[in-house]
């Protein structure tokens, strides 16, 4: 084995895949004298660089759990004024986690509520934010199985660790208690988003209990900010289209 294969095998070791892919190109500018060989390191290196970002970026928003990747660079805040897009931009700095506060989108099927969560939560990955993304439904299915096999703690903790949970579709079935426990062991510790077609004032209705759901609105809304969108269905709208 030549010292370039070596090199070649070396990079490779080290998980410098980019580096490794490239570095015959810029082997050979160095060898025509195009640019010099630290210049040749330095875009190596800073292309390297932004290839691991970008994986572990790709890794975040995986383990993220998100069900398609929507942006929010991609909403149509024209087909939805009701949306304040300079707010939305401050929830992209993530400076809602700075002081642990919480974000409800209220608003029928299909105005884009699922699409802003999932969007702010991509910038919460981007920004290096642990983030997970679960479906109400599938979050009361998964405490209920916890509870059954007696491991119900355990699986709270792990999701109280998140710094920022999503929780996407509330009251479209009754809430557990557990799904309280959940929001009360979070509160004023971490951030979560709740997107839901329920208004707050019939949250008793989805709770199965005034009490309850009282209790739930006031550790919610005394740290959130409530986003009510009014608006058509970008569903209904792509079908008549």
């Amino acid at each position: 084995m030549n010292q370039y294969q070596r090199l070649i095998d070396n990079l490779t070791k080290l998980n410098l895949n980019n580096m490794a892919a490239s570095i015959a190109d810029y082997r050979q500018k160095v060898n025509d004298s195009q640019i010099s060989f630290s210049e040749a390191l330095l875009e190596l290196t800073d292309k390297e660089i932004a290839y691991q970002r970008q994986e572990s970026l790709k890794r975040r928003i995986k383990r993220a759990r998100f069900p398609i990747v929507k942006r929010l660079s991609d909403f149509n805040y024209q087909f939805q004024p009701s949306v304040n897009r300079q707010q939305i931009d401050e929830f992209a700095t993530m400076s809602f986690l700075d002081n642990q506060e919480n974000i409800i989108f209220i608003g029928s099927p299909g105005v884009g509520k699922t699409h802003l969560s999932i969007g702010i939560g991509i910038e919460a990955c981007r920004q290096g934010v642990r983030t997970l993304f679960i479906n109400c439904h599938e979050l009361i299915l998964r405490l209920k199985s916890a509870q059954e096999k007696q491991h119900l703690e355990r699986v709270m903790r792990r999701y109280e660790r998140y710094d920022l949970l999503i929780i996407d579709e509330l009251g479209y079935l009754p809430i557990s208690a557990n799904v309280f426990q959940l929001i009360n062991g979070r509160y004023e510790r971490k951030s979560t988003i709740i997107t839901t077609n329920v208004p707050l004032s019939s949250w008793g209705t989805v709770l199965n209990s005034t009490a309850t759901a009282e209790a739930i609105l006031d550790r919610l809304v005394y740290h959130s900010h409530v986003i009510k969108i009014k608006g058509k269905s970008y569903r209904l709208a792509s079908v008549s289209s």
